[in-house]
């Protein structure tokens, strides 16, 4: 996702904002040390170049979203003594993450003149560790009355990778903390440098089987990975699989889940469920009427109908769940229960609440109805069996996700299946009601003004709080990396900048009235890395769109692939020569929030923007931009050999060829990986999402894999599909041949 990328609209409005104060009734000077202290920036870098400063009254919204009072000059200097004393007023850091191998130190808080002592419990039982305390001398402080003193800590080089707990102990008091030990680089990606490879890009909603029930599921991505596997591909990387709405409607767009930590069960293919073989032959019947009440749905080349598969499967899914399990079949739930704990537990309760509770109900914020009260243990205790059948669809996802991966390796795929994370969840979702203790509240995050969206945009999405998040060892960000590693063989993680930081817009505010709020990238980072070392997993972060220039190479120094997007690299006003590409990247034609090629040469984008009043400009000009563009890039195709000369950007009928072309200009790329969308390899024109629209304007995310003539391309005829066998072909041919 790109700065300019819509995702979605937001489900739920947030609430009217209550009055903030008038700008000017506090000392800016004042508020901006506040703001710095807690990494709020005051100003930023523009898509036009130029430094926009942030209003006082936005800036006192956003600290007031991180907790901090900052409406008079009062609040501001009491929350800067805050600010100041919050380190030395705990004996221990909330959470410590550190390179292997590298020095790291740790500060200890004790009574000023107190012995302390610091050690290092091992993961998983495995020993303690001494930490040796350093001559360093800290002038006391002044806490709360208490004169406290600070001890500083050195902790061992040699410490394994992992997560670990800090132990302090100081005349009687105690105190512990996570100390997560990370890759200082991330060599998963590194066997690539001597292979390249390269994989397949897909909406797996989109790519059905005869064998589909209208929308594409975990049976057809085996599939899908199993034939590009035996033709070189190393990779499928899919779309955001994460879960969405219990029951329809289901938000349509991938990337505004309701948890990005469990699965979406509408991609469950019900004959791959063990238990179907059991079922008594009325329900057995009833259930193949279930499919045969959808089947014509996949046939539609238009739209796809996810709410009518969903309910249907649903009733399906029932039907198995409560068909008697084996007792090795029911080992296997029990254990994958076990291991999930209660971040399964209360994703469930929350699905099963769901199932009847409006999103927009007020139970959803009532803290009295909140994780961990009675209120909401009660319901646990009253839902069981439905918690029990959302626990069961987890189980079932992840029994499928792990035969997808297993049929990629056995194809011969080195890396097999990719996932994709998304930027975060809605408003209204369960990861918002589950994890509101480290998310901010009375805010959303988005994108500041760019020349394809001058007014911002608003995710609708709740940002991590950072210092919750620092307090709770990380371990959501954990829990999440963990089960969406469990059976993959990469992670592409959506706006990595993220990590560094995000654009907050506080309630109320228009999508160009927010703030950059930065993170503990080398946490956050540090973190993705273990859990994908962890996993043998490559990571790919989309690093495209306003960032600073350090940022890119910090993540190449700890391991993580960038993005490289053939219509968006230049050298001033000229194609990027594929040879400066980067080689720590995953290069690709194009993106999802572009047309597929064929449809882009053709400029069917620039018609169905004019169409829908998307364009600033006449359809006229912008297509004469985009001809005048395309045509810098067939210069090149054809500078080097890869179309004949007189070949112009205008290939109607040919387009094909020239988007062969396309792919092995890049093949010339040093970057390790290298992506061929698949609609691509089709000669599909439409496009799954354009940005600046809602459903009412068009279908995004809803789009059915289709050919030239629009009509469906199922995965049964690919292996015979001439145009796909030969891209794929060419592009094994132009890295291995």
């Amino acid at each position: 996702m790109t700065a300019s990328d819509q995702q979605h609209a937001p489900r739920t409005a947030l609430p009217a904002d209550p009055p903030a104060a008038a700008p000017g009734a506090v000392d800016p000077h004042l508020l901006q040390r506040l703001a710095d202290a807690h990494g709020v920036g005051t100003s930023f870098q523009g898509w036009d170049g130029l430094p926009h400063s942030v209003g006082q009254a936005t800036l006192i919204k956003v600290l007031a979203a991180l907790g901090v009072e900052a409406h008079t000059n009062q609040h501001i200097e009491a929350a800067l003594e805050d600010a100041d004393l919050a380190p030395w007023r705990r004996m221990l850091p909330p959470a410590v993450v550190i390179k292997q191998g590298e020095p790291a130190q740790v500060p200890v808080h004790v009574r000023d003149g107190a012995t302390a002592r610091l050690t290092i419990a091992l993961e998983g039982g495995a020993g303690s560790r001494d930490a040796v305390q350093q001559d360093v001398w800290v002038q006391p402080k002044d806490v709360d009355g208490v004169s406290t003193g600070r001890a500083t800590f050195s902790l061992p080089e040699d410490l394994p990778l992992g997560w670990h707990t800090l132990q302090a102990e100081s005349g009687g008091l105690t105190a512990t903390a996570a100390l997560v030990v990370t890759p200082a680089r991330l060599a998963t990606a590194k066997p690539l440098e001597e292979r390249r490879g390269w994989g397949l890009a897909t909406q797996l909603y989109s790519v059905r089987s005869k064998r589909s029930w209208g929308v594409g599921d975990f049976a057809d991505l085996a599939d899908l990975a199993a034939i590009s596997g035996a033709r070189g591909a190393d990779y499928v990387l899919v779309n955001p699989l994460h879960a969405a709405e219990p029951v329809p409607p289901l938000q349509p767009s991938p990337y505004s889940p309701s948890t990005r930590r469990f699965f979406n069960p509408l991609y469950i293919r019900i004959e791959a469920i063990p238990e179907l073989a059991y079922l008594r032959p009325r329900k057995r019947a009833a259930l193949e009427k279930l499919h045969e009440e959808v089947a014509g749905l996949n046939k539609e080349g238009g739209r796809l109908d996810r709410d009518a598969v969903y309910a249907a499967k649903l009733q399906a899914l029932e039907m198995l769940y409560h068909t008697r399990r084996s007792p090795a079949r029911q080992a296997g739930f029990d254990a994958f229960c076990r291991i999930s704990g209660k971040g399964l537990d209360d994703f469930a309760l929350w699905s099963a609440i769901r199932e009847d509770v409006a999103p927009d109900d007020p139970l959803w914020t009532d803290p009295a109805r909140a994780i961990g009260t009675p209120e909401a243990e009660a319901l646990r205790e009253k839902l069981a069996d439905r918690i029990g059948f959302h626990r069961w669809l987890q189980w079932i996802c992840d029994e499928q996700l792990e035969n997808a991966q297993q049929a990629a390796l056995r194809s011969g795929m080195r890396l097999g299946v990719v996932h994709d994370l998304a930027v975060g969840v809605d408003h209204s979702s369960a990861d918002a009601w589950t994890l509101r203790g480290v998310l901010a509240a009375n805010t959303s995050v988005g994108a500041p003004p760019d020349m394809y969206n001058q007014q911002g945009q608003d995710w609708g999405q709740p940002p991590w709080h950072p210092g919750r998040l620092a307090e709770a060892g990380y371990q959501p960000f954990r829990d999440m990396l963990a089960t969406v590693l469990r059976h993959a063989g990469g992670i592409r993680v959506d706006h990595i900048l993220g990590l560094f930081r995000l654009w907050w817009i506080p309630q109320g505010n228009a999508p160009g009235d927010g703030a950059y709020v930065q993170y503990d990238h080398e946490a956050l980072i540090g973190i993705l890395a273990l859990e994908a070392h962890r996993a043998g997993a490559v990571v790919i972060g989309e690093d495209l769109g306003t960032f600073e220039p350090w940022v890119r190479d910090y993540l190449a120094a700890r391991g993580i692939l960038g993005t490289s997007i053939l219509w968006f690299e230049y050298d001033g006003d000229a194609p990027l020569a594929p040879e400066k590409y980067r080689t720590q990247a995953l290069a690709s034609v194009n993106t999802h929030d572009l047309p597929p090629t064929a449809g882009y040469l053709a400029g069917d984008h620039v018609g169905l923007r004019s169409r829908l009043g998307l364009l600033e400009r006449s359809e006229q000009e912008e297509r004469a931009e985009h001809n005048a563009s395309l045509e810098k890039m067939f210069a090149m195709l054809r500078e080097r050999g890869y179309l004949s000369e007189g070949t112009s950007a205008s290939v109607e009928g040919s387009e094909e060829h020239a988007i062969e072309a396309l792919h092995l200009l890049l093949a010339q790329a040093p970057s390790v990986l290298l992506g061929v969308a698949l609609v691509d390899a089709v000669g599909e024109r439409r496009v799954q999402n354009q940005p600046g629209t809602t459903e009412a304007l068009y279908p995004n995310w809803q789009v059915p894999l289709g050919g030239p003539d629009g009509k469906p391309v199922y995965l049964d005829d690919l292996p015979a599909n001439k145009r796909f066998t030969s891209l794929l072909a060419a592009v094994e041919g132009a890295l291995h041949g």
